[in-house]
């Protein structure tokens, strides 16, 4: 599955996007995957109140199915104006 990653989480991270092999059911349980890999993604997934996520670009929440889905993103809040 593509993962992907946006603004300041791809910063901490250090690369915008990313083919991960997972087993995950749950965008959750890829999350702690991915926490698990090294501290630059501990430290991107710390807070998750400061992120949002879509799945296959439809927003979603962290509890939300990864069946079926070719694409994950994770961004900040974004903010209008």
């Amino acid at each position: 599955m593509d993962v992907l990653y946006f603004a300041w989480v791809r910063e901490r991270i250090g690369v915008p996007r990313e083919v991960v092999d997972t087993q995950a059911a749950t965008v959750s349980e890829l999350v702690n995957e991915l926490r698990g890999r090294e501290e630059r993604y501990a430290a991107a997934f710390a807070d998750l109140s400061a992120l949002r996520v879509a799945v296959d670009q439809d927003l979603t929440d962290f509890d939300a199915s990864l069946a079926g889905a070719r694409e994950v993103a994770f961004f900040p809040p974004m903010t209008g104006g």
